[in-house]
């Protein structure tokens, strides 16, 4: 199903779909097969490329708190519901060599690796002699600034108004104090609230909810978490230059 700036897998929707029916992020992670973090991540993930919330979040214990769909949510659903219906339909009026065919159409289709993906309106194109800044205006009042070619702006058509979307590399994004905004020349400085903290054998995940509701996600060493002092809920910025930030419209 496509959604803004990207499509949303079948696993994904009957995530909201379970999400819907047991209340809970974490009850609706185990019926689909998901873990916790990862049932978290899709909503994040989901609410971007919305470009509003899809759903509505309680906070509890360590087990997760309370969960339900936003009217967005739930008009998703629906019509999901509806198509897997019509497309049941016909998948049953398919003979076996089309219905060969269509494992090859799912290889042809590329998903991009990149964890941070925004939807939003192109705000301001400014154009110079090679390169072009790029503003993209998400949900909720965010910006993200991306530096292209203006090559790039003439072929994808950029300009104010056009829907479009941003990826942004979890490795790319810089977490920093408040405070040590004056001290950066990154062109993109997002400031929020840490919302999750995942410690691996290596590195770590943070994940920052930004003031105007989208998440990022931001691949952090052990020491830098240690020098940092990061805890849940504490206030954090997030720095990324914009010639990391890689722009995208539907064709």
């Amino acid at each position: 199903m496509h959604l803004g700036s990207g499509d949303i897998s079948p696993r994904r929707l009957q995530l909201l779909q379970s999400i819907e029916t047991t209340g809970s992020v974490a009850q609706a992670a185990k019926q689909v097969g998901m873990t916790y973090k990862a049932a978290w991540d899709a909503v994040g993930i989901m609410n971007n490329l919305a470009g509003e919330p899809l759903v509505n979040r309680q906070h509890g214990g360590k087990g997760g708190g309370g969960a339900t769909l936003t009217q967005k949510g739930l008009q998703i659903i629906t019509i999901y519901e509806r198509l897997s219906a019509m497309q049941a339909m016909w998948m049953a009026s398919l003979d076996e060599a089309d219905a060969d065919i269509l494992p090859l159409m799912r290889r042809i289709k590329m998903q991009t690796s990149a964890r941070n993906s925004f939807y939003g309106t192109i705000e301001t194109v400014k154009t110079g002699a090679v390169n072009a800044e790029v503003v993209l205006k998400l949900q909720g009042e965010d910006r993200i600034i991306a530096t292209v070619t203006t090559d790039s702006v003439t072929r994808m058509g950029l300009k104010p108004g056009v829907t479009a979307w941003a990826l942004v590399k979890a490795s790319w994004v810089v977490l920093a104090k408040q405070q040590a905004k004056g001290l950066i020349s990154a062109r993109n400085f997002l400031c929020g609230q840490v919302t999750r903290i995942t410690e691996g054998p290596v590195n770590v995940e943070v994940v920052v909810e930004l003031k105007g509701g989208n998440t990022l996600s931001s691949i952090i060493t052990h020491g830098a978490l240690a020098e940092l002092n990061l805890a849940e809920g504490e206030p954090i910025c997030a720095m990324i230059k914009a010639s990391h930030v890689l722009i995208g419209v539907d064709e």
